[in-house]
């Protein structure tokens, strides 16, 4: 169970190829509403980063995270982290591999390792193409903000980076608990749709403003923390709560899959 070998395998997959594509093809497809409809900007609950969509690239690219950060990339990462130890399940061949022999803590560590790169290339492919594609669109300039001022390009390049990395940390939680759950399961689209769909609870229970402060320890409740950087002075408590939630999740989801798998019974 070698990295290069796993990344290789994972690469060719059918699966990968289509959400690369899906990823690259939606800042086009939002180019094209955007050329259609036009940007909106009726003001009814203030200024937002769609308002400014078309006036650069750097704005392009904030945009396009701002509308898929909620879910579009909330799919890949699930995918590609919760398919991982269920698919080989599921193909009669993970008993195979541990026969080879491999340690049982090896081969999650390399899955779950191989499965969180691809994971964070999905998170960073679809601003990546944003950027690109903007800027032709819409020229190379500062991100101009809601509230109104430009940052100037290199800052605003900046901003939107850790904005990228901030979004895949607030995406570890997801990434573990679909690991969690391929490691339990022997059906990949168990995995998959159970962390997609905790996911949205998760959002859902977020919106209940009946729940007051117990808000504040739901990865969802900090998903768009980031957004504090597009203001002219960057905020960056909200991003290192929502950050420190996500990390603890995370750490103690994958515990279990490592604890649990430890002693499973696998015999497919």
């Amino acid at each position: 169970m070698r990295l290069r070998v796993e990344a290789r395998r994972q690469l060719r997959r059918r699966r990968t190829m289509v959400v690369g594509a899906l990823l690259v093809a939606l800042p086009f497809v939002l180019m094209a509403a955007f050329a259609v409809g036009g940007t909106p900007s009726d003001g009814v609950n203030g200024p937002t980063l769609v308002d400014t969509a078309t006036a650069s690239g750097a704005n392009f690219a904030a945009t396009t995270l701002f509308v898929s950060a909620g879910f579009v990339v909330v799919v890949p990462v699930a995918l590609f982290c919760g398919d991982t130890v269920a698919s080989e399940a599921g193909w009669s061949s993970l008993r195979y591999l541990l026969a080879a022999p491999v340690p049982r803590a090896r081969l999650l560590a390399v899955k779950l390792t191989v499965a969180l790169g691809f994971s964070a290339a999905a998170t960073v492919l679809l601003p990546a193409v944003a950027l690109a594609a903007g800027t032709a669109a819409y020229g190379w300039g500062g991100l101009q903000l809601p509230a109104g001022g430009v940052l100037p390009a290199g800052t605003a390049a900046a901003r939107v980076g850790i904005a990228v990395a901030y979004i895949f940390v607030g995406q570890l939680v997801t990434a573990a608990l679909a690991f969690w759950l391929s490691t339990v399961t022997d059906a990949p689209l168990g995995a998959v749709g159970g962390a997609v769909g905790l996911t949205i609870v998760g959002s859902v229970l977020d919106a209940v403003t009946a729940l007051h402060g117990w808000r504040r320890v739901l990865p969802a409740h900090w998903q768009f923390a980031w957004l504090d950087l597009m203001q002219p002075t960057a905020e960056w408590s909200g991003m290192l709560q929502g950050a420190s939630v996500s990390f603890c999740y995370a750490v103690v989801l994958v515990a279990l899959a490592f604890r649990g798998f430890r002693t499973k019974d696998v015999v497919s």
